[in-house]
């Protein structure tokens, strides 16, 4: 019993203190970016010592990666509280949209995953940590709606890469100051587009 007591503790502490890596370093990577960042000041901020750093992650970049990984995953996390599958398929579509443009609004978020993460991590790498998360949400989100015969049947990696670009390109100008009204609205018409039957025909 005290043997597995022991185990917990030590992967307890071992999570927390990859915990506390990620906390840092995200904080550091959105106050002054990726390339602005040294690892002594991750390890300062995170108050563990370069060893620990070095046993939970290769290098700098491997830290970012897992930064990245956690804030894809808390967006998705937004857009899947936002639409239940109670909701019926445009409905859903237009919660989730609106879920990711406000999700992307945590401060730092639009730095971390759509200007240092493909820079840092090449567009593959962002690509893979992508589809993990917030475009398997919307891919999800598509195909239910092809399913349920609201949608247009069209090749479906392509429109959730093209629709997934465009969310991206509202995130940041809602981050440069565009209201965001200005941008669900556009990116409701172009769901509406896409339905079979556009809202308001009936």
């Amino acid at each position: 019993m005290q043997v597995k007591n022991e185990r917990r503790s030590n992967r307890d502490r071992t999570e927390a203190t990859r915990g506390d890596l990620i906390a840092a370093a995200r904080r550091l990577f959105t106050e002054k970016s990726y390339a602005e960042t040294s690892t002594p000041e991750i390890v300062a901020a995170a108050g563990v010592t370069r060893g620990a750093l070095y046993h939970h992650f290769s290098d700098k970049q491997a830290l970012f990666a897992a930064v990245a990984e956690q804030e894809a995953n808390a967006v998705a996390e937004e857009v899947e509280r936002a639409a239940p599958t109670a909701l019926g398929a445009r409905e859903a579509l237009l919660a989730g949209s609106e879920a990711y443009l406000r999700a992307m609004q945590v401060p730092g978020r639009t730095r971390l995953l759509l200007l240092d993460g493909p820079a840092v991590l090449g567009r593959p790498g962002m690509d893979a940590i992508d589809d993990r998360h917030g475009n398997r949400t919307l891919r999800e989100g598509l195909a239910a709606t092809m399913r349920a015969g609201a949608m247009r049947k069209l090749p479906l990696t392509a429109l959730t890469s093209l629709l997934a670009a465009t969310f991206d390109r509202a995130a940041l100008a809602i981050d440069a100051g565009a209201p965001l009204a200005d941008q669900v609205a556009v990116i409701s018409a172009l769901i509406d587009g896409l339905m079979v039957e556009p809202a308001g025909n009936g």
